[in-house]
């Protein structure tokens, strides 16, 4: 399963991480692990496959045949011995992991005939690796090769050697999450007494703990530490048997392969494991909403068209000569009858500044914690989004149309019109009755046509008043519809171009997020007790004591 998450994980990552050269190392080294799991997987799960490495003089070949009960491996003062890797198999069916290991057919040897022993180490290759020390660099990439492709490695270290940097630094720090699958033989005790053994072999431990290497110690799984002497054979019998229970168990495949996956899970983890909680609040959204319809000037048009619709009741219910007043005013302060005056150059540009600004800081907020290569790919996404949104808002506000230009007409301004053009006709009636008794027309008599003639006087401001007070709700109601309706617009837009591609990106990162949960997630309860199980029969030793 974890396989199966780490190639869906390269699979998706693999666009979005290719600018980033510590997450491309990584998914390179995550594409190794697949490709060798799968070449294991495919060849035979009955054998285990063990390297004995160590540095020069620390007696690997001695032990390597102290377990075959056969000299198989040239040992001597000449430094280095072993030029090659020599493979000991215990079973037949060995051939293909041999040819992985590039092992050729002469250094391949059979252990000879040891009754009920050899039984126990049925399915066993071990392999004798050249110093890791060497002063041939080719010896060095040899056992560099090969630790990549084992089951399981011993590390064998004399008392000379054990705290060497160089095996420290290079191999056992590196390799601290392999412990399960590792075993630290320190050798050659016939050298030392039992009480400097004891104290040599707690200062390995110690430094394998500062390493980071997990102990199999105390039922715990980990690393399987003990002291022998491949010379006088001390504690080989105890190694044969440890080993045979590790290989019986047949999990060391599985083991060395889970460590690789979680190894190539922490180098990639800074891909992929953001500071705090990740992705766009709902703030954010109303925030950038916000913004574009500042730029798009939503709360101007609705302001325009409130103003427009109470200037058309004013207009329409308004007497005549306030009407023919207010256009002189208009023409001679504007030149034209339009009210409407265009924004100037300027202000396009500010628009066009604040949509840019609107856009910078909503990617800043989607971005906000996540890895770098995905905090990049959110910025990118905003970025096209953003390319062309100012043209997109202002197409968009042309085909919604000015709201202000055409605001519909209550049901009672024809009404309050007639009231109007009433009131008009009783002051010109009443002037015309004045006229024609000044002029002997009409019987004289003032009182009649001047009363007449005030009440159209005092009726047309009063009816034009009445209107402009009804008007005010109706025309806030309609300029908050059209401010709304810009505003939704607007928001509409930011969010198919600039919302929807960063959502999109997000989404991508949660998706291969989960992946990588899978692929650096803890063993399940009942495996974690089985390989503890595991653990506690290899054999791990109490600080302080010394396997005889």
């Amino acid at each position: 399963m974890r396989l199966d998450a780490l190639h869906d994980l390269v699979g998706l990552s693999r666009t979005r991480l290719e600018t980033d050269a510590l997450a491309e190392a990584g998914l390179a080294e995550a594409g190794r692990v697949l490709d060798e799991a799968a070449a294991r997987q495919r060849l035979s799960a009955r054998h285990t496959v063990v390297a004995i490495a160590g540095p020069t003089g620390s007696g690997k070949s001695t032990l390597f045949n102290a377990l075959a009960g056969v000299p198989v491996s040239e040992t001597g003062l000449r430094r280095p011995t072993t030029s090659a890797p020599i493979a000991l198999s215990w079973s037949e069916g060995s051939a293909g992991l041999l040819d992985r290991l590039a092992v050729p057919g002469r250094l391949r040897r059979r252990p000879l005939a040891g009754g009920a022993a050899d039984e126990d180490l049925q399915g066993l290759v071990l392999i004798d690796l050249p110093d890791h020390d060497s002063a041939v660099t080719g010896h060095r990439d040899q056992v560099d090769r090969v630790l990549g492709l084992v089951d399981a490695v011993i590390w064998v270290v004399d008392p000379e050697k054990y705290a060497d940097a160089a095996l420290h630094e290079r191999y056992l720090r590196p390799l601290a999450g392999h412990a399960e699958v590792t075993f630290v033989v320190l050798n050659q005790i016939d050298r030392l007494g039992e009480e400097a053994s004891d104290l040599v072999l707690d200062d390995l431990r110690r430094l394998l703990d500062e390493d980071g290497m997990a102990l199999g110690e105390h039922g715990e799984p980990g690393a399987t530490v003990l002291a022998l002497s491949a010379l006088t054979g001390e504690g080989v019998g105890e190694l044969r048997e440890l080993l045979g229970r590790f290989v019986t168990e047949r999990t060391a495949p599985a083991l060395r392969l889970s460590a690789d996956v979680d190894a190539a899970a922490a180098r990639l983890r800074p891909a992929y494991v953001s500071d705090g909680q990740t992705g766009l609040g709902e703030r954010a959204r109303e925030d950038f909403a916000a913004r574009l319809a500042v730029a798009v000037g939503a709360t101007a048009a609705g302001e325009a068209a409130e103003r427009v619709w109470r200037r058309g009741a004013i207009r329409a219910c308004g007497t005549p000569w306030l009407r023919l007043y207010r256009w002189y005013e208009r023409l001679r302060a504007h030149g034209s009858t339009d009210p409407r005056l265009q924004a100037p150059l300027e202000d396009e540009l500010t628009a066009r500044q604040r949509v840019e600004q609107a856009v910078r800081v909503v990617a800043d907020d989607a971005s906000r914690g996540l890895p770098g290569p995905w905090a990049q790919a959110v910025r990118e996404a905003a970025e096209r989004g953003a390319d062309g949104l100012p043209e997109a808002l202002d197409e968009l506000a042309t085909s919604i149309g000015d709201q202000a230009a055409r605001p519909p007409r209550p049901a009672w301004w024809p009404a309050a019109v007639l009231a109007q053009v009433l009131m008009t006709f009783l002051q010109i009636f009443g002037a015309l009755w004045l006229v024609g008794q000044i002029v002997g027309v009409v019987e004289p008599g003032l009182l009649p046509p001047v009363l007449i003639m005030l009440g159209g006087i005092v009726g047309g401001p009063l009816v034009e008043w009445a209107c402009a007070a009804a008007v005010k709700g109706p025309a806030r109601r309609y300029g908050q519809e059209a401010e709304r309706k810009l505003r939704e617009a607007a928001a509409a837009c930011g969010r198919a171009r600039v919302l929807d591609p960063i959502g999109a990106e997000l989404m991508r990162y949660r998706e291969v997020r989960d992946q990588y949960v899978t692929v650096s997630g803890t063993r399940s309860g009942a495996r974690v007790a089985r390989l503890g199980g595991v653990g506690t029969r290899w054999g791990g030793t109490r600080p302080g004591a010394r396997l005889r």
